[in-house]
């Protein structure tokens, strides 16, 4: 059972497919699944709330696939921008806190899987790009149209996509504005898996099911040590720092003396909510 309600939304769907998993759904059919401002906002209060709920151990983030046009996230909502342009607002949009829909810049404590069965472009990718995993449907398409909207991508997918695929790659990306398939994704290791289309959300939670079956300390703590090379420290200084912080509270937690105590009676464990 949840220990505190979810905060409110109106431009999301949260559901609990299963014991520990949260899905997210962005629900802006309408307009391709674009994030406001409100949505921002919402979104920017789902991921702490998660974090801190202890019965919680895996989300997953998609968009709600019924408009004219599937997608995950076809971005900024350009039309909110530019009508707050047109009207002397400040042409910089604010993000929150964790960047794009709270996720861009997200660092957070459990971990995200994303269900893309469509268009993610723009902060859609953006978001994509900092996620634990990623799930796309075939028919899937991710990219970074900014420089043909005279805009650009500052919600932290630059510097991020340069780490993970290559200066020449991201460039192509960034300069470009093209589009990448799923598969082409894939090739590049920015998705995980490529399944049939409609099928994204399915396969994603079956492996929230997989990483919430594990010992929740243990998946805390190994995500804090890949996401440790993110932030540009030696692999000497990121292995202490885990190990010597969020580490240490594993160690001495009850998830470790029940998982080597089941492995040694031959049984499955039974995993106690993190204190993490």
């Amino acid at each position: 059972m949840l220990r505190t309600p979810p905060p409110p939304a109106e431009n999301l769907i949260l559901s609990f497919p299963s014991l520990h998993i949260l899905v997210v759904t962005i629900n802006r059919p309408q307009a391709m699944n674009c994030v406001d401002t409100q949505t921002h906002n919402e979104m920017s209060r789902v991921w702490p709330w998660y974090d801190d709920e202890p019965s919680l151990r895996c989300a997953v983030v998609t968009g709600n696939p019924q408009g004219k046009r599937k997608a995950f996230c076809a971005g900024q909502d350009l039309k909110e921008w530019n009508d707050a342009q047109s009207g002397g607002a400040d042409p910089i949009v604010a993000h929150p806190q964790g960047g794009f829909g709270g996720l861009s810049r997200r660092s957070g404590k459990k971990p995200v899987i994303a269900a893309v069965d469509g268009l993610a472009l723009g902060g859609g990718m953006e978001m994509l790009a900092n996620m634990d995993m990623v799930v796309a449907s075939a028919s899937s398409m991710l990219g970074l149209p900014e420089v043909k909207r005279g805009v650009a991508a500052f919600a932290g997918v630059l510097p991020r996509l340069t780490m993970s695929v290559g200066l020449q790659r991201a460039s192509e990306l960034a300069l470009t504005g093209r589009m990448l398939s799923a598969s082409e994704a894939r090739g590049w290791g920015l998705v995980n898996r490529v399944v049939g289309d409609g099928e994204a959300l399915v396969v994603a939670v079956a492996v929230a099911k997989e990483i919430a079956g594990n010992s929740p300390d243990s998946v805390i703590v190994s995500r804090a040590g890949v996401r440790s090379a993110w932030e540009g420290r030696s692999v000497e200084e990121a292995t202490r720092d885990v190990r010597e912080g969020v580490g240490m509270g594993l160690q001495t937690g009850e998830n470790i003396r029940e998982g080597l105590r089941a492995f040694v009676e031959k049984r499955e464990p039974k995993w106690a909510d993190s204190k993490l």
